[in-house]
């Protein structure tokens, strides 16, 4: 077994690609990263991939201020992954991905330093079957343009707080929007007599698969259908955009928004969880 860290993030590309595309339900959170590190030149933290037998057989990567994400690292190679990136990259705090990996991650983690690997979200990824706009929500859909830049910003920064990500700065959300619609994210808005009340962000179309999220309703308009809504348009984007599975996270705690995907025709695919180091 050979463990290689990359520098550039065209040479991870094609060497973990193959790997990541050939379940890009189970890697949707890696593609979406490696795919603004090698086309969006997003910074990378640490690009990692495991080769045996001539052949990738794991990949793990980081972006600055996020977890590590090891959904293409088996179990079995968990502990041998674990100790190469403590090295390479003291700075990551936590990891990320499907159950079963990243509890193996975070097991190896506190296994070798007496650590603490703890949840900070646990999700689940739905997949959409058929999709079922709801009915009767008022309102229309429209693309987001350069103009609403700082009205999504401002939304991103909100997501992020009540999610519990790392805080964004008023520029730093602003350039995450500005980036998305470069590179080809569908950016929707739901907007109520002209007035924007709802966003969802379709993501780029890779390996024939697209994520919705974030989805995003100020708490002043919630309750009235906003995010199935735009939920359902980003959806029909996705599909328009070439995608033939369309996923999204939902945080296991909210059932408001459990309640709320299969209704309009996503069913459950698999539990992932972010655990975060504490010593």
């Amino acid at each position: 077994m050979e463990i290689v860290l990359h520098d550039d993030a065209a040479a991870f590309a094609a060497a973990a690609g193959p790997l990541l595309e050939a379940d890009p339900l189970r890697h949707t959170m890696a593609l979406t990263a490696l795919d603004g590190m090698h086309r969006g030149g997003e910074p990378s933290a640490v690009l990692l991939t495991v080769h045996e037998a001539g052949e990738v057989t794991g990949a793990a990567l980081r972006s600055p201020g996020r977890p590590t994400l090891v959904s293409a690292v088996p179990p079995r190679l968990a502990p041998a992954v674990e100790r190469v990136l403590a090295e390479a990259d003291p700075a990551a705090g936590g990891a990320s991905g499907p159950v079963a990996e990243a509890d193996a991650f975070g097991a190896a983690r506190a296994a070798r330093t007496g650590c603490r690997a703890e949840p900070v979200m646990r999700m689940r990824l739905f997949a959409l079957d058929v999709l079922t706009p709801p009915c009767a929500v008022p309102g229309r859909v429209r693309r987001a343009e350069a103009a609403d830049v700082p009205l999504l910003g401002t939304w991103r920064r909100a997501f992020g707080t009540e999610a519990g990500h790392e805080e964004l700065t008023t520029a730093e959300a602003e350039e995450q929007v500005v980036r998305a619609m470069r590179l080809g994210a569908g950016e929707l808005l739901w907007e109520v007599d002209g007035a924007p009340v709802a966003q969802a962000c379709a993501k780029p179309v890779i390996a024939r698969a697209s994520r919705i999220g974030p989805v995003y309703t100020p708490p002043e308009h919630r309750g009235h259908g906003y995010a199935a809504a735009v939920t359902a348009a980003a959806s029909q984007w996705a599909l328009e955009a070439g995608a033939q599975r369309v996923v999204l996270f939902t945080d296991l705690a909210n059932p408001t928004t459990n309640r709320l995907y299969p209704r309009i025709g996503y069913r459950p695919v698999h539990d992932a969880v972010e655990l975060r180091f504490t010593s």
